[in-house]
């Protein structure tokens, strides 16, 4: 029978879910410079939109959908045929609040990918490439992970999208901001956050966001939501200290920008284990997940020299990749009887389900996402050339500007202006540095 507090709790966890995105918009707005941040924001705003429509549509059905051979789910379901306001098998909620639920989840996963190729592509190929990757990629591996598919029958454990959004997104990204290309530019003088207030109150957005994310996959107004609550809130809360406190040993000041990215990178890395591990072993994913996405930003990205703009794959890639990791050492049965025990506690089979899961999750992304990228780029230009990124793509795209004191936005000049105070900028911080 339907239980109607466990059906509040997920319905208010699909609109705290939901507003993750936006919130995810001000995160990445924030950090972009500001002739690009209507950009920035419209593609997160646009994906609510537009992969609603594909959910509704195609998404929930080649998901949740019946199996087909672990693969991928049949198309009985597809514009929501069947799907009233009848119980969810084996579940107390209507299956209709199940679909409104993923569908935030489906909204916000290609939504992450945008920080990777912030300031460089073409809106109409951004379009039409998140809407292939969301039908190609995303759909195959939410089914195999969640809809019965094969990764499921393996025995892979993933609470609330460690696999199935961040790995995915993450890896998807990095792909994608290499295929691209760097901004003209990068590396040559510092491209700063032009309001950095905006990315904090999107940091904010999105941790509070997060307790419907993980909480809310509990299904239920119970104890594994409350378990979930704990360890979302004890895993961010350490992963924010830990990277500041790293940040801070190695260059002297502890950030604001750290803090916030901090707090993302635990809430990431606590994803997939949120409703299998008690809130200790979330104290220790969330500070080793702070330190390792720190050292993939400040460390990795530099070293291998790809542009991913404002940190995809280090925070969500690497995040998502800890945290289906550490799922496989803590989680235990004493927590969810319907999990599996970790290697912590004594077994080994769930270790190398999530090894396996998280290979799997690599290839489909990096494969999947190139393949789609090279369809696009054959009917569409993809990347906006140097003059458009000299403008900014608010004005050059969307014929807007961010703020109206910029008066001179998109001109000769204010890109010189620009370009200038980016290396002023570089300067300072390296005579800092020295």
């Amino acid at each position: 029978m339907i239980d109607t507090g466990d059906t509040a709790w997920v319905l208010i966890s699909a609109a705290l879910v939901f507003v993750m995105t936006p919130g995810l918009a001000f995160f990445y707005g924030g950090m972009v410079r500001s002739k690009n941040v209507l950009t920035t924001i419209m593609q997160s705003f646009f994906i609510v939109a537009m992969i609603s429509v594909e959910w509704v549509i195609l998404g929930y059905a080649m998901t949740f959908g019946t199996d087909i051979n672990g693969f991928i789910g049949s198309l009985d379901k597809i514009g929501l045929a069947g799907v009233g306001l009848n119980v969810l098998e084996n579940g107390t909620i209507p299956e209709l609040a199940f679909v409104a639920f993923q569908c935030m989840f489906a909204v916000i996963t290609p939504a992450l990918i945008t920080g990777a190729f912030a300031e460089r592509m073409r809106f109409a190929a951004f379009a039409v490439l998140i809407l292939l990757w969301a039908i190609f990629i995303y759909n195959p591996m939410a089914h195999w992970v969640w809809g019965g598919g094969f990764l499921s029958q393996l025995g892979a454990l993933d609470f609330a999208g460690g696999l199935v959004i961040h790995i995915l997104s993450g890896v998807s990204g990095l792909t994608i901001c290499i295929l691209l290309g760097k901004r003209r530019g990068y590396g040559q003088f510092a491209m700063l956050p032009h309001n950095l207030p905006m990315t904090v109150l999107g940091a904010t957005l999105l941790w509070f966001g997060w307790f419907g994310f993980n909480a809310g996959s509990a299904l239920g107004a119970n104890g594994l939501a409350a378990n979930a609550f704990v360890t979302t809130q004890a895993a961010a809360a350490a992963a924010t200290v830990s990277w500041v406190l790293v940040e801070w040993y190695r260059n002297g000041k502890p950030t604001i920008l750290g803090a916030a990215s901090g707090c993302i990178a635990g809430l990431v890395a606590i994803t997939p284990a949120a409703g299998f591990v008690k809130p200790m072993p979330a104290l220790a994913i969330g500070l080793i997940g702070g330190i390792v996405c720190y050292f993939a930003v400040a460390v990795l990205k530099e070293k291998l020299g790809y542009d991913d703009s404002l940190d995809a794959f280090g925070v969500h890639g690497i995040g998502g990749t800890w945290g289906s990791i550490a799922t496989g050492l803590w989680a235990t049965t004493e927590v969810n009887p319907a999990g599996a025990d970790g290697l912590f506690y004594g077994e080994t089979h769930l270790l190398f389900a999530q090894v396996v899961s998280v290979i799997v999750a690599y290839a489909l992304a990096i494969v999947g996402t190139y393949i789609l990228f090279q369809i696009v780029s054959h009917l569409m230009k993809v990347r906006a050339d140097e003059t458009e990124e000299i403008a900014g793509l608010d004005i050059v795209e969307h014929g807007e500007r961010g703020y109206a004191s910029a008066m001179m936005a998109g001109s000769p000049i204010a890109a010189s202006l620009e370009n200038s105070s980016e290396m002023l900028a570089n300067t300072i911080l390296s005579t800092q540095k020295e």
